[in-house]
């Protein structure tokens, strides 16, 4: 592996903002200050008018493989995520099989050991995803599962959850609610309110996601076990998680780029690329996830990238999957909401702690991503221009779907290089592999 030397860049990271040069050897980064030189065979990228921070880490993808490869591949899904300054991504466990055993976490782990980001897995909570009993947690967590979820579905069952919730705590695990009511939830089609009034179309109330997020709170604080809450879309949720933080309870929450950025008025032109799970809500809910981040109280931007087919989301409204890829749209996404234009909500440093070094703490993937750039440490980096000005063609991502909400939307901000592992997998915005 050649010397990289990223030149006149400004490195962000936990501990702060300042010009450097970064030089990286054999995957490490061996120095970083204003003064170094790169030697005489380095591979050099210039980082001129771009920030290097640690690469983007993602607690929430959907890789689909096993099963659904014809949405996404672990290989197709680390492409996407590598453009989009990912180093490392949670894969999800609804899966064809389910990630519910020791065997399937070998099989996504080795899928993704020539990946072009880091993989992880997230195992099951419950037997298939079923909600009836556990799944062997303590044996995937012996292969390094840190992340344990039914997404696609909440945890319906309360007294399994508590079991659950003590049966993680010795190990060392946290295990991640998809938070809805599947009753109050059933056969929804978007948030319910004025707009599934006016379209005709049956709504998911917000209480579906709020009862469970309640539930769940009471259940952490009974058992003292930790829990992080999966796309948080409500106003009310948001209020809930910081509640619990205020008493000291081991809860983390995230929201996705999508509901940072759209509401249900979105599906005025009943478009299923706006369809969601949890639905896009009211502005009312966006604006309290916005000022959630803001806050603190919600930790981080996961993606929920969630690939469909074109013929998948060509259905009718009602029938069409929910679900949108975000992988490398959600840097810019956030960037644009939050950092740009007139009276910006948050500072570049807050976005990406929320993109980087948060999430790699919550996924204990903090040893290799998200730490401070300086020697000795693994050079995963990403390098974003925050001037950048682009336009979003899903026809030309990486990504082997194209259900992005935000096809012909101009964006404020790009990821120019990305370093996994000392590589440079990404030059100038190219994938190099």
């Amino acid at each position: 592996m050649p010397e990289l030397f990223l030149a006149g860049g400004t490195v962000l990271d936990a501990t702060g903002t300042r010009r450097a040069h970064v030089r990286v050897v054999d995957g490490m980064v061996v120095e970083t200050g204003d003064g170094i030189e790169a030697g005489p065979r380095a591979q050099v990228l210039d980082a001129s008018a771009a920030v290097v921070c640690p690469g983007l880490v993602d607690l929430h993808t959907h890789l689909r493989q096993p099963g659904n490869e014809e949405a996404e591949t672990v290989e197709s899904g680390s492409r996407a995520g590598a453009l989009g300054g990912y180093t490392a991504l949670v894969a999800m466990p609804n899966t064809d099989p389910p990630i519910d055993s020791a065997a399937v976490v070998r099989q996504v782990l080795e899928l993704g050991r020539a990946s072009l980001c880091e993989v992880a897995v997230a195992g099951a909570i419950t037997m298939g995803r079923a909600g009836e009993r556990l799944a062997p947690l303590a044996e995937m967590a012996e292969m390094g599962v840190r992340l344990f979820t039914d997404d696609g579905a909440g945890v319906q069952d309360g007294r399994l959850m508590r079991r659950a919730l003590e049966y993680a705590l010795p190990l060392g695990i946290t295990l991640a609610q998809h938070c809805e009511d599947a009753s109050l939830a059933a056969g929804s089609v978007m948030n319910e309110g004025e707009w599934s009034s006016r379209l005709g179309l049956p709504g998911q109330p917000a209480e579906a996601e709020e009862l469970m997020v309640m539930r769940d709170i009471a259940l952490a604080r009974m058992t003292g076990g930790r829990l992080h809450f999966l796309h948080l879309s409500t106003a009310g949720s948001v209020a809930m998680v910081g509640a619990a933080k205020a008493q000291g309870l081991a809860v983390t929450a995230e929201a996705t780029p999508h509901h940072l950025a759209l509401t249900e008025s979105c599906l005025s032109g009943y478009d299923p690329n706006f369809k969601v799970n949890p639905p896009l809500r009211t502005e009312r809910d966006r604006a309290a996830v916005r000022r959630g981040l803001a806050d603190g109280v919600i930790d981080a931007i996961a993606t929920d990238h969630a690939p469909h087919t074109q013929e998948a989301k060509e259905m009718p409204l009602d029938q069409a999957p929910p679900g949108m890829v975000g992988l490398e749209t959600a840097l810019a996404v956030a960037h644009t909401e939050l950092c740009s234009g007139e009276g910006p909500l948050m500072s570049l440093a807050e976005l990406l702690a929320a993109l980087t070094w948060r999430p790699a703490a919550i996924a204990g993937l903090h040893t290799r991503h998200g730490g401070p750039i300086e020697a000795g440490r693994p050079a995963n980096l990403c390098v974003f221009d925050p001037t950048a000005r682009w336009r979003v063609d899903p026809e030309a991502m990486a990504t082997r779907s194209r259900n992005s909400p935000f096809g012909g939307r101009e964006m404020t901000g790009r990821v120019r290089h990305t370093i996994r592992a000392g590589e440079a997998v990404v030059i100038d915005g190219q994938a190099q592999r």
